[in-house]
């Protein structure tokens, strides 16, 4: 048996080992939190990763319907004309009968509005400018929003398909525009927006479009 004294001696050790149990175990929640924002960080990531590639898919896509839309349209010829890397349209498209060419900025989204960055239009003005030999040049902005509104990560609801084909006239200064999911055009200068009035155009093949006018 242990005398009075020897239990008060013991007590030291015996707080001690519950006091590093204790360390122990907010070492290990500590660790486990760090785990777990990691966790949250790298899904967060892989997230943001299949989404990018999700959009890029549907550019093609829509990029891809445009120039078989034309193709399958009587004296129409068009084409994709590469990545987004290089500082090229996303579809030509002449008709050498008509002398018309179109060059076309494509956008497809699940979302509520389309952006445009400036450069790309820039672009498009470049290439019809460069081709002097037609009479008819459009730069034409067609923007399609899919069936299903994006309210949430891999959640949707269903929605009516629209598509609109504006067409950017050249004396129009250049500007980062955006496109509302009711056809409306946005130039974004300085922060605020303008809406801009932009002509819709009358493709040669059938469309989602909800208004139309004729091609002059």
């Amino acid at each position: 048996m242990f005398s009075d004294h020897e239990w008060s001696n013991c007590t030291i050790p015996y707080f001690s080992i519950f006091g590093i149990r204790n360390v122990k175990l907010r070492e290990s929640k500590m660790t486990d939190s760090t785990i777990t924002k990691k966790e949250i960080k790298k899904k967060s990531k892989k997230n943001n990763q299949n989404a990018s590639k999700m959009r890029r898919q549907r550019g093609y896509q829509w990029e891809d319907t445009i120039v078989k839309r034309f193709n399958g349209t009587q004296n129409w010829k068009a084409f994709r004309l590469g990545s987004p890397s290089i500082a090229l349209p996303d579809v030509l498209a002449v008709n050498n009968d008509e002398s018309a060419i179109f060059t076309i900025e494509a956008k497809s989204g699940t979302g509520t509005s389309l952006p445009v960055p400036a450069d790309q239009i820039e672009r498009c003005l470049l290439w019809i400018k460069t081709f002097d030999i037609y009479k008819k040049k459009r730069v034409i902005l067609a923007f399609k929003f899919l069936s299903k509104k994006r309210i949430n990560i891999g959640e949707y609801e269903a929605r009516e398909l629209r598509e609109f084909f504006k067409i950017w006239e050249e004396s129009l200064e250049i500007t980062n525009c955006v496109c509302r999911y009711d056809g409306k055009i946005f130039a974004k200068i300085n922060g605020s927006k303008k809406e801009l009035f932009l002509k819709e155009c009358t493709m040669p093949f059938k469309t989602k479009q909800r208004t139309s006018a004729k091609l002059k």
